[in-house]
């Protein structure tokens, strides 16, 4: 008698695979050099704005302007590995090195891109996508690191020390150099981008560390997209940029009319 070939079982379906089967959550996960590089660049420029626009009113050197760039891209990619023992991502990432370098170029000779970047909400939108997308990236790597490297204590897990290493992780740039100390915060209470990197650490380890996540596939890479999801769209809100996008050329044009009339 012949036998019956086997039978192969299906494949279980993901009712959440949408999260991650398309284009844009590619985009949002790095899976590319190309897409990674943009990032790193968008995001050290848009830092370079937020300091720049500090330190135009003061004479300061070229280098106070370098290193305060690099301390405020690096902060918490400094902060955190020598946290966990290990090193320092401005000394292991030579890419994110020449990413610094050409933003601090830009800035220093280039600087009407600052202009076009305040008067154009497309672009700025643009930009604040790919520099939520890496800052989400980091709070991912170095909360999941620390789950790793951090054995639990009272707990069958660790609870908060990935939490807090991944929420220094994304924020820690707002508190260098550490002479600032507790000054960022003094007056205005925690920014949006502590209080954002905070909760991502503590859904993403929590999530993922315990048995939520049970059942789901690809649960890392789907916490990864959401994250980035709820970065860009709280920063587009907090940035007035979601509601004033059409916006950008009526700006413009008013703004050169009024010019006209003067």
């Amino acid at each position: 008698m012949a036998r019956r070939p086997k039978e192969v079982a299906p494949e279980p379906e993901d009712p959440t695979g949408w999260l991650i089967d398309s284009g844009f959550a590619e985009f949002l996960l790095l899976n590319t050099y190309m897409i990674k590089y943009m990032c790193m660049f968008g995001y050290t420029f848009l830092h370079g704005c937020k300091l720049y626009s500090k330190l135009e009113s003061e004479l300061v050197s070229r280098s106070y302007k370098f290193i305060s760039l690099v301390l405020a891209c690096t902060g918490g990619g400094t902060l955190v590995p020598i946290i966990l023992n290990s090193i320092p991502v401005a000394l292991s990432v030579d890419a994110y090195a020449i990413a610094i370098l050409a933003s601090f170029l830009v800035h220093e000779y280039v600087p009407i891109l600052r202009e076009v970047l305040n008067h154009s909400n497309i672009l700025k939108a643009g930009m604040i996508v790919m520099y939520e997308t890496l800052r989400a990236s980091v709070v991912v790597k170095f909360t999941a690191a620390a789950g790793i490297l951090i054995a639990p204590s009272d707990f069958s897990i660790p609870i908060f020390g990935p939490i807090v290493c991944g929420a220094i992780g994304g924020c820690g740039g707002a508190f260098m150099p550490l002479n600032k100390g507790l000054e960022p915060i003094k007056a205005d209470g925690l920014a949006q981008p502590m209080v954002t990197a905070f909760i991502a650490a503590a859904f993403y380890h929590l999530f993922n560390a315990t048995s939520i996540s049970d059942g789901v596939i690809g649960a890392e890479k789907k916490s990864q997209v959401l994250i980035a999801t709820f970065f860009i769209a709280t920063n587009l809100y907090a940035s007035k940029v979601i509601g004033e996008l059409p916006s950008s050329r009526s700006t413009l044009a008013n703004e050169s009319a009024s010019k006209k009339k003067n």
